[in-house]
C-alpha cells in the first residue's frame, strides 16, 4: 500500500504534512512522491492564495478521473477557507482539519481504507490536552535530515482586511514551550543544522496565555541556551513575525546567541500609511522604521526580508510610490512581492478589486526593478570576503555546483563542490554577485 502526500503553501503546511505522514505511515503504508503509484492520495491545501485552491482542483479533477480505472481514496486538509471547504466535501473522499488528525485512522477507515496499525503508532502515547492541538503531539516525520519545521503557534488574532488566515486556521493558539524544547533539542542532538520556529505572527507567542506561557524572547533564549550548551553547530530561524509584536527584547535574544541566526523576515505589506490603515496592519512606518533600527544596531550583519502586496484595492501610484521609496530606505535584501488577489472571508473581498491585472504586473516589475539594486549593492559588498553556508542540494543549473545559503538565507551557488556536502556547513569565498544571488568557491579546495 502506498501513499502520496502533495503539499501545497506555506512552511506551515509542509509541517503539517510532515506530521500527517507519521500517522499515515503508522497505518503501515510506503511513502511515494509518484501519484500514479498511490492508491491513497491526500493534499495539504492554502486557501491563502487563489493560485494555490486552484492547484488542488486540479489535481482532484485527476484524481477522479483515475478512479474509473483503479481503487483511490482522497483527503485533504491544510489551511482552507469554510467555502472552499464545503466544495471539497464533494470533490475528495474525507476533509479534515488538521486538530482532528488524531482521528485520521479512523476515518479513513470509514471510507474503506485498509490500515495495518504497527505497535509504535505515533497516536499511541497521545496526551489529549486540547483537542486544538493533539495534532502537535504526533512526532512528524522529517522530510529533511538536516533542516526542520518546529511549530511553535497556530491561528491568528490580527485580522488584516486582505488575509484569510483567521479564517482557516482559527485563533492564536500557542504551543506548549517544554515540547517545543523538546523537540528542538531532539533536532540538535540528530544534528540537524538548520531549525526554523514557524506560527502565523511567531512573535505574539505566549499572549493567549498570559502568566501560563513564556514570551517569545524568553523561547529564543531557552533556545539559544540549548545551543550554547550543546556544543553542535546550528541555526534557528523564525517566521513570520509581526511589526505590532516585534520587540527589541527579541532583537536583544538574537544577538546574545549565536545559534539564533541572524536574519529577520518582516513582512510590511505597504509603504504608505493610509493604505496601512486600510489593510488594517495596525502599525505605521515610523514603528516599522524603529524596528529596523535597532536590527541595524543591534544585529549589524543581519538581512531583512519582508512581504509586500502590490495592486492592493485602491492602491494609487502615489501610494505605491511610498513603497518603493520605504525598500529604498530599508535596502531589503529580499521582498516577497505579490500581486493583490481577494480571497472569500476576507474583508477587503467585499471592496472593489480596481485595479487591473496588468497594473498589478507593472507594479510588481517596478518594486521589483528596486529590490534587484539594493540586493544587488549589498552583494556586491560581499564579493572577496569568506562566508559559512550550509549546502542545501545539488545546483539545478550547473552541473558540478552545489545551491547553498548563507546566515542570513542569501542563496550561493558553490562552484566545484562534490555532492557528499550537502547538509554540511562550509566555509566559502564570495567571487561574483548577482543581483539576488551569490557565487563562491569552497575555502581551501
Amino acid at each position: 500500500m502506498k501513499c502520496c502526500v502533495v503539499t501545497l503553501g506555506c512552511q506551515m503546511n509542509q509541517s503539517d504534512s510532515e506530521r500527517i505522514r507519521s500517522v499515515i505511515e503508522g497505518m503501515g503504508y510506503e511513502m511515494t512522491e509518484v501519484e500514479e503509484e498511490a492508491s491513497l492520495i491526500g493534499v495539504v491545501a492554502c486557501s491563502v492564495r487563489q493560485k494555490a485552491i486552484d492547484k488542488v482542483y486540479s489535481k482532484i479533477q485527476k484524481w477522479n478521473q483515475w478512479k474509473n480505472n483503479r481503487p483511490l481514496v482522497t483527503f485533504v486538509s491544510g489551511c482552507i477557507l469554510p467555502a472552499d471547504e464545503i466544495k471539497f466535501l464533494k470533490l475528495f473522499d474525507l476533509v479534515f482539519r488538521m486538530n482532528e488528525l488524531p482521528e485520521l485512522p479512523d476515518m479513513l477507515h470509514q471510507c474503506g481504507v485498509a490500515t495495518e496499525f504497527s505497535a509504535r503508532h505515533p497516536l499511541n502515547d497521545l496526551k489529549h490536552e486540547d483537542e486544538r492541538t493533539d495534532f502537535w503531539q504526533v512526532e512528524p516525520t522529517y522530510s529533511s535530515g538536516f533542516e526542520a519545521f518546529v511549530p511553535i503557534q497556530n491561528g491568528c488574532d490580527k485580522f488584516c482586511s486582505f488575509c484569510a488566515v483567521p479564517y482557516t486556521r482559527g485563533r492564536e493558539v500557542s504551543r506548549a514551550s517544554e515540547d517545543i524544547l523538546t523537540e528542538i533539542q531532539k533536532l540538535i542532538d540528530r544534528d540537524v543544522k538548520s531549525i526554523t520556529l514557524l506560527g502565523q505572527n511567531v512573535n505574539s507567542y505566549g499572549q493567549d496565555k498570559p502568566g501560563e506561557e513564556i514570551s517569545f524572547a524568553e523561547l529564543l533564549r531557552r533556545v539559544g541556551e540549548l545551543g550554547k550548551t550543546g556544543g553542535k553547530e546550528f541555526w534557528v530561524y523564525f517566521t513570520s513575525p509581526h511589526p505590532r509584536d516585534m520587540t527589541r527584547d527579541v532583537i536583544e535574544a538574537m544577538a546574545e546567541y549565536d545559534c539564533l541566526a541572524k536574519q529577520i523576515h518582516l513582512p510590511v505589506q505597504s509603504g504608505d500609511e493610509k493604505l496601512l490603515r486600510r489593510m488594517n496592519r495596525n502599525h505605521n512606518i515610523e514603528d516599522y522604521l524603529k524596528i529596523v533600527a535597532d536590527i541595524r544596531e543591534l544585529l549589524p550583519t543581519a538581512t531583512i526580508f519582508t512581504d509586500i502586496i502590490v495592486g492592493f484595492s485602491g492602491e494609487t501610484e502615489e501610494q505605491l510610490e511610498n513603497t518603493a521609496e520605504l525598500m529604498l530606505k530599508v535596502k531589503f535584501n529580499m521582498a516577497y512581492i505579490a500581486k493583490y488577489s481577494p480571497r472569500v472571508g476576507a474583508r477587503s473581498a467585499r471592496w472593489e478589486d480596481d485595479i487591473t491585472a496588468q497594473q498589478k504586473s507593472d507594479r510588481l516589475a517596478r518594486l521589483g526593478e528596486v529590490l534587484k539594486r539594493s540586493s544587488l549593492t549589498h552583494n556586491e559588498a560581499m564579493v572577496g570576503k569568506t562566508f559559512r553556508v550550509l549546502v542545501e542540494r545539488a545546483d539545478k543549473r550547473m552541473a558540478g555546483a552545489l545551491a547553498a545559503r548563507t546566515e542570513g538565507k542569501l542563496p550561493v551557488r558553490v562552484l566545484d563542490a562534490p555532492d557528499e556536502l550537502i547538509g554540511t556547513f562550509q566555509d566559502v569565498e564570495i567571487v561574483s554577485a548577482a543581483e539576488l544571488s551569490l557565487t563562491g568557491k569552497l575555502v581551501g579546495a
